[in-house]
């Protein structure tokens, strides 16, 4: 017997998309920040404004989308005793406080030191400043952290303990 879906099951299907286009790429940049530092270090600057570009445009709305889809679900399904849901909202919670606070302003001194060191002759990763390299270091834990964040929400999301 076939059934419709229901608005539940449509706000649900948002909710996941919304985590995938918000998400999946900040899995793919430390590779790509990879490629770029070997292949051309001079696209370092450009890579960097990609980042902050992708948190802004993406990751931001994308996390504003799965929590208002996140408020719909638990609301329509009396789930807010539930731990799965309230790991939900801090999740949202601090992963936008990492983005907005650490993540978006790093990339972006990021760029502008990138710039300056490749201006001043740095030839690549291991010439640029030691104050640019621990930026990518903060960027590369915070990131790793969001990451680890999101692995975690989207295991504990699926098995509601």
């Amino acid at each position: 017997m076939s059934t419709l879906a229901t608005f539940y099951d449509f706000v649900l299907g948002i909710h996941v998309i919304a985590v995938v286009a918000a998400f999946g790429v900040t899995f793919a940049l430390p590779l790509m920040y990879s490629v770029a530092a070997r292949r051309d270090p001079r696209s370092l600057p450009l890579m960097h404004r990609v980042e902050y570009t992708i948190e802004r445009m993406l990751v931001n709305p994308g996390l504003l989308l799965v929590l208002i889809a996140g408020i719909y679900l638990a609301s329509d399904g009396k789930h807010w005793s539930e731990f799965f849901v309230q790991w939900g909202l801090v999740a949202v919670v601090v992963i936008g406080a990492i983005v907005g606070a650490i993540l978006i302003p790093t990339a972006k001194k990021a760029e502008a030191l990138a710039e300056r060191d490749l201006a001043s002759g740095a030839e690549g990763p291991e010439g640029m400043s030691s104050e640019y390299r621990e930026l990518t270091r903060r960027q590369m834990t915070f990131g790793t952290l969001t990451s680890l964040i999101v692995v975690a929400t989207v295991l504990i999301m699926a098995v509601k303990p």
